[in-house]
């Protein structure tokens, strides 16, 4: 469900306000000086985890046990910096894509894309849905 038109207007209005009152955060919201940097540790993460490969297969062939283990260490070590820094790329860097034209903030669509949601059931409560499965599965000797 997209937002509304008045929706729209008040986040610009809000994104508006958030450029003028304290444009270093709005600039950071941005986040390209954050993509760049996280860029820059996946690269050097997958560079260090082809070297762990390389220490790890010298340590495998020259039957070097220690050698080995701290290829191995090296490769995990990597692959945790790239994956942290890959995962914290989509959660804080905004969708280029998504830009708003005339500040540079992102506009977020509202709703579930995609996904269909069941009803929600009035009037009876989590607990009393529950009780109630559980009377019919004992009624119907399921259990």
């Amino acid at each position: 469900m997209p937002l509304s038109e008045e929706e729209l207007r008040l986040l610009e209005q809000m994104e508006r306000a958030l450029v003028e009152e304290d444009p270093k955060l709005a600039s950071t919201l941005r986040g390209t000086a954050f993509r760049r940097s996280a860029r820059r540790r996946a690269i050097i993460a997958g560079v260090c985890f082809v070297l762990g490969v390389v220490v790890l297969m010298t340590g495998a062939v020259a039957r070097i046990t220690p050698i080995g283990i701290a290829g191995f260490v090296i490769m995990l070590a990597s692959a945790t910096v790239a994956l942290t820094a890959l995962r914290g790329r989509q959660a804080h860097g905004p969708d280029p894509r998504a830009v708003h034209p005339s500040h540079g903030l992102t506009v977020v669509e509202g709703g579930r894309s995609g996904k269909s949601r069941r009803p929600r059931r009035s009037g009876h409560s989590f607990m009393e849905r529950v009780e109630e499965r559980w009377r019919r599965r004992r009624a119907d000797g399921g259990f």
